[in-house]
Order: structure tokens, then sequence, then C-alpha cells
């Protein structure tokens, strides 16, 4: 959670008057004291993601969501909490929608029925599905998708090709949620 990149990405959002929580998933912790495993299978982290959104608390329209890992599991566990009223909507950045290589393993059967409104925040060249795999995935029109150029999964285009610098990508995706939340909480 204290990577450069969401870091940054938690500054672009605050800078735009957005409240941002974060919180690591165990497996993540563990890499800071030296244990280095491999993530268990998102399901297995749905049960800590539902206790890191019960501790906060509710002053306002709560989104929730994450980057990568904590971007898919956020989207296994959201409805329920949508439908209890909870939240509000899902923020995903740099959702893996499939394994690196293998275009083949999709992971958005549980998108097709997602009742939540979301915003995706993905680059058009990240190793996790790229714009093109994307758009034909046939996805709801309840998720929103915003593509940074030339992007990769932390949203860091190459400068030279794309003329883009990764802050300028992060001010974009932070002008869009701010705009996305406005629209959700005045509907």
């Amino acid at each position: 959670m204290d990577s450069t990149a969401m870091a940054g990405l938690t500054s672009a959002l605050v800078d735009v008057g957005l409240r941002v929580a974060r919180f690591e998933f165990e497996y993540m912790a563990a890499h800071r004291v030296g244990r280095r495993t491999p993530p268990p299978r998102a399901e297995l982290l749905k049960q800590e993601y539902c206790l890191a959104v019960g501790e906060l608390k509710r002053s306002g329209p709560l989104i929730i969501g994450g980057k990568s890992m904590g971007a898919r599991v956020a989207s296994m566990v959201v409805d329920e909490f949508y439908e209890d009223c909870v939240v509000t909507g899902l923020l995903c950045i740099g959702y893996p929608f499939h394994p690196p290589a293998k275009p083949q393993q999709l992971r958005t059967a549980h998108l097709e029925t997602l009742k939540t409104p979301a915003l995706f925040c993905q680059g058009t060249r990240d190793k996790f599905g790229t714009r093109a795999e994307v758009e034909t995935y046939g996805l709801p029109d309840r998720i929103e998708i915003l593509w940074l150029e030339d992007g990769d999964h932390d949203l860091q285009p190459r400068k030279k090709l794309s003329g883009f610098s990764q802050d300028q990508h992060l001010k974009t995706l932070a002008r869009t949620t701010r705009d996305w939340v406005h629209r959700l909480i005045s509907s």
C-alpha cells in the first residue's frame, strides 16, 4: 500500500477532494518482513477485504475498490455491500482481467452480473488485459472504463513514445473519478 504507484494514486485522489483509506492484505504485509509468498487465491482474500470495509466509518458515500488484486477482490464482494446500501460504487485500478501471457484464463465471469456502478481505470498496454482484449469481453454498461494511453499495469506510460507521464495519467484518473463519484451521488 506504500508503493510509489499507490502513494501517487492516493495523492492524486486527495488533491481533487476525495478521501482515501488504504489497507494491506496480510500476504503483502508479510512481504515487508521478508516472507515472500505468492498471493493466495482471490477467493481466500474476500473475508479480509470485508473486514476492512466494515472498519470504515461511514460519513458519506462510500466507494470501495483497489489496485490489481485489491480491485479483483473488491469486485467479488461489492454487490453484497451495494445491496445493503453500504457502498455506492466500485473503483478498480489495473484490474487483472487475466494472468500475464494467459489471456484465455479470464477473471471476468462475476463482472458480467455486477450490479454496482463501477469505474475501471486501465493502461492500454497492461499485461493483465490490453484495451484490444478487454473491448471483446462484453462487459455490462454499468462498468465504465477509463483508458490511459500507453499505460502499463501501474498506469506508467513510456513518455518518449506516448507523450504522457504517469503523473498526468494519475491526474486524469483522479479528475475522472471525482466526476464519476459526483454523478453517482447526485443520481
